[in-house]
């Protein structure tokens, strides 16, 4: 069993900085760091580094070859990652003394897909395998169509949210994975608060009953919703340096529990303990743990 991931490969310049940046204003930063990032790219590193097979879809600049080599390095097949002409897309990354980020993402090669190339990609998919995609590249709505004619089991992230929200087909997804932001953004209801999650995620599960629904809370954990099943999974309590790659390596850990047929929540409780390890550590892609890492420190089971 697959999973087939069609998402962005970004390369992320970091800046630590004491606050977030204001309008009109200059502000030093103490550090900085070039890496890989990208919501896809991060998510696929997740998925590799979790244990699972898979492949990636995506497309990167001819001049940075680095980033092919990376993911290679990470067991990630790359047989449709494609070196095109346009530049590789980026992301400008704040990271706040209080461990939060905020980011400026530019789309590249990322929005130059066609179907066809997607759909080339996919063509070897079979009807136990997993497509998981976010919104960082284009032709999103039509890539779920084509894993709904393979059979596939659709894993949709909405970030960033887009505005045509409302004709994405959500029919065409199995799981739904959001924070408490894209949430509310998704559900377009005023009468709605992040303060009250259990509220958000049963309206949410209302209006589309056969999702999978999975809320993220940050530093609050995360409350699944389902046909039969409302799970609250706290968090870990640690202490953040960097949020960056937190909710990439969430996904990641527990698709892979899912594919490995773990139930829903230990799948929940992995993935909240991967995470906790990731906000430790300053970066994206470089924070997220292996599975032997975290059977080593005895946060897993073997």
């Amino acid at each position: 069993m697959k999973v087939f991931n069609y998402g962005s490969i970004n390369i992320d310049h970091i800046y630590r900085v004491p606050r977030f940046i204001q309008p009109g204003e200059t502000l030093a930063s103490d550090h900085y760091q070039m890496m890989l990032g990208g919501k896809g790219a991060n998510q696929s590193i997740a998925l590799a580094r979790a244990g699972a097979s898979v492949q990636h879809i995506g497309r990167v600049s001819s001049f940075d070859d680095w980033i092919f080599r990376k993911l290679q390095a990470d067991g990630i097949g790359v047989y449709c990652v494609e070196h095109v002409e346009e530049p590789t897309g980026h992301a400008i990354i704040q990271v706040s003394d209080a461990g939060e980020n905020s980011i400026l993402l530019f789309g590249g090669a990322n929005q130059s897909f066609s179907i066809s190339n997607v759909a080339e990609c996919l063509s070897n998919a079979e009807r136990d395998d997993w497509l998981l995609l976010q919104h960082e590249c284009n032709l999103t709505t039509e890539v779920m169509k084509l894993a709904k004619d393979h059979d596939m089991t659709v894993v949709y992230n909405p970030a960033p949210m887009p505005a045509d929200i409302a004709s994405v087909p959500l029919d065409c997804v199995d799981y739904l994975v959001m924070n408490e932001v894209e949430a509310l953004q998704f559900a377009a209801n005023d009468a709605l608060s992040k303060d009250r999650p259990d509220e958000l995620v049963e309206y949410l599960h209302q209006k589309n009953p056969h999702l999978k629904i999975i809320l993220t809370l940050g530093k609050q954990g995360v409350v699944y919703k389902d046909a039969e099943n409302l799970i609250k999974q706290p968090a870990e309590r640690v202490v953040a340096v960097d949020t960056t790659a937190a909710g990439d390596t969430f996904i990641g850990y527990f698709v892979q529990q899912c594919i490995t047929g773990k139930d829903i929540e230990t799948a929940l409780s992995v993935a909240c303990k991967a995470a906790a390890v990731t906000v430790q550590a300053l970066g994206a892609s470089d924070s997220i743990p292996t599975s032997q890492q975290l059977i080593d420190q005895g946060i897993i089971d073997a």
